[in-house]
């Protein structure tokens, strides 16, 4: 069995202050049976779903857990919680006979679980409520026994590894053993409490002065040693004793552990030849207990694990050594939640679900409009970097790295800050923006809201490339022989015509959230030397990195050279540009923005609008 669904109304973020609708939830998540990965930005939702089944299913390591104010929605009082579980085989379903509820007929008929758990106050007081089951929307009360059996196993964000891990009474590491089939139902004939009986036994001779060690000497022959610090230690204390009680009385030690639950507590697990573990060390230990518990034997109930910020203590390493770890368990379901990018860029794309105002979108082929060849894509080409876009208010995906470089600064010349806005950047390194796109689409409502913003060429060229051919028709060649080529500017009006129909066609790609910016001109460089805010500074820039090239001549006909023979030197003048913009902004400030040098213009006549427009679309303007 797995929790395959969970419906939230008016709990913690996902509410609204209208009455309760059972046919319209204000969250309705589907997992799948296997690894469920939550992410996105803070304060959106990841914590209040895990909390949500914590609170309906308790834990087997008895957390305390109670409903707060702070899980109404706003000023609401009433919230309710559903969860759904599927695929129950006939061991898992016959401890919830009575409350089951069927789907299909006949032979093909498949039994469900659906628990509901509704909560009400009145003023400051909330009122007591118990968690029901059954196939209608009010259901009926679970037994204690059948709530056993929906347990669930939880990992706290910047858990205490070494505690649970170290001996003491009720510890985490008893009870997981405690569960094995290797020591449940054996608690007073255990291998182990033979052990600690022999184990008190000597203990007793020990303070009697009865202990005996047997020591070889250099000829072979036994010594035996009679240590007499326990017999002094107990004549002592038997010197009080008689004074208190009388000369009939003594002192007897006595080891306590006769059962196999207080041995088990008197357990620590460490690493093996690791003398001071660390954080990291110590939360991979507490991990890998907690899946030998959820992998136990001879169990018919949940296996279901809860993990909040899995990257808690780990490097970004040990991060993938883990996750890699999750991702092959296929009898265990989890639902972790994370804020690091280097998981997100290991795990598969149909494991995530995308948290973003007060709604989760799974990423699973079911529910977006990725194919098959986009998913394959993306577990290869969605590295660390990249995956920074599931943790971001908005999206800015560009074709190269002179885009990259230089939108943060041309934001900050128009006053916005994308890191304050939490915008990012993504650089995907070709043209294939379809396949990061479609992350954003979905198969059905609701959709995302997150502001994607694709900004890429126009590539209608203004300039075309043509083979010089001498009187006779044939190729002219320079003193190497090779063929030598002249470039003709093509004509405006063409050029109009083309453009408009390449920047509609583009434009047109925009679905739901997403919405494409083309180049108003050829390409990045070529907007930037038209434009009348930028030219200069794009001018400049220009004749620094190439200075052997003849830019005095025609400006314009070099550039589209090197733009069609593709040795432009990109990246270098966009830093340049970039830092030409940062200096000027420093040496103005903010106040005297206006007598700024470099001023980017927002009048749809620069060609550089399309740059403006992505940025305050993604930023939410």
């Amino acid at each position: 069995m797995y929790l395959s669904n969970i419906k939230l109304w008016n709990f913690r973020k996902f509410g609204s202050e209208r009455e309760i609708d059972l046919e319209n939830p204000n969250l309705n998540l589907n997992l799948s049976n296997g690894l469920n990965v939550i992410i996105g930005e803070n304060d959106s939702g990841k914590t209040a779903i895990i909390d949500a089944v914590k609170l309906v299913l308790k834990t087997h390591s008895y957390d305390y857990i109670r409903v707060e104010d702070k899980d109404f929605y706003s000023t609401t009082s009433r919230f309710r919680i559903e969860l759904i579980f599927e695929n129950l085989i006939p061991d898992e379903a016959k401890n919830f006979t009575e409350w089951l509820g069927w789907t299909g007929n006949r032979e093909n008929a498949k039994p469900f679980l659906k628990l509901n758990y509704d909560v009400r106050r009145q003023g400051e007081k909330i009122l007591p409520a118990d968690v029901k089951a059954g196939a209608d929307d009010d259901g009926y009360l679970l037994t204690a026994e059948a709530r056993e059996y929906l347990k669930t196993t939880y990992l706290k964000p910047l858990r205490d590894a070494e505690n649970e891990l170290v001996a003491k009474r009720n510890s985490r590491l008893s009870q997981i053993l405690l569960g094995d089939k290797a020591f449940k139902g054996r608690e007073r004939n255990h291998e182990l409490v033979q052990i600690f009986c022999s184990l008190s036994e000597e203990l007793k001779k020990y303070f009697d002065g009865e202990f005996e060690i047997k020591i070889p000497n250099e000829s072979g022959e036994v010594h035996i040693h009679k240590p007499k610090e326990g017999k002094q230690i107990k004549d002592k204390i038997d010197g009080y004793i008689k004074e208190f009680y009388g000369n009939d009385y003594e002192t007897q030690f006595h080891a306590s552990s006769n059962d196999i639950k207080s041995i088990l507590e008197k357990l620590t697990l460490l690493l093996k030849n690791e003398l001071y573990p660390g954080l990291g060390t110590l939360n991979r230990l507490f991990m890998a207990a907690e899946l030998l518990h959820l992998s136990k034997e001879n169990w018919s109930g949940l296996r279901l694990g809860l993990v909040e910020e899995l990257e808690a203590h780990l490097h970004p390493q040990a991060q993938m050594q883990v996750i890699e770890t999750f991702q092959k368990q296929d009898a265990i379901q989890l639902i972790l939640t994370t804020h690091s990018p280097n998981l997100a860029s290991k795990l598969k794309l149909e494991n995530l679900i995308i948290c973003n105002n007060g709604n989760a979108f799974p990423m699973g082929e079911a529910y977006t409009q990725l194919g098959k060849d986009n998913y394959k894509f993306l577990e290869k080409f969605l590295d660390t970097t990249k995956s920074n876009l599931f943790f971001a208010k908005g999206v800015i995906l560009v074709e190269g790295w002179a885009e990259e470089i230089l939108i943060p600064s041309i934001a900050k010349a128009i006053g916005i800050n994308l890191t304050e806005k939490g915008v990012s950047v993504v650089n995907i390194g070709h043209t294939g923006f379809d396949h990061y796109a479609k992350i954003y689409l979905r198969k059905a409502e609701p959709n995302m809201i997150i502001p994607v913003a694709i900004i890429t060429d126009s590539d209608i060229r203004e300039y075309e490339k043509q083979l010089q051919l001498d009187n006779d028709g044939k190729p002219v060649k320079d003193v190497k022989g090779k063929n030598q080529y002249e470039f003709i500017k093509i004509d405006e009006e063409t050029i109009k015509n083309e453009s408009g129909d390449a920047i509609k066609k583009i434009s047109e790609q925009g679905k739901q959230n997403v919405k494409y910016f083309p180049a108003l001109n050829w390409t990045l460089e070529y907007s930037l030397f038209k434009s009348p805010s930028l030219t200069r500074v794009f001018q400049t820039a220009t004749k620094k990195i190439h200075s052997d090239s003849p830019w005095d001549n025609d400006f314009e006909k070099e550039l589209a050279k090197k733009l069609i023979n593709k040795n432009f030197e990109k990246t270098k003048i966009a830093y340049e540009i970039a830092n030409a913009i940062d200096e000027d902004l420093e040496k103005f400030g903010k106040k005297e923005i206006e007598a700024k040098t470099i001023t980017i213009s927002e009048d749809e006549d620069d060609t550089v609008s399309y740059l403006v427009k992505a940025i305050k679309y993604a930023t939410g303007n």
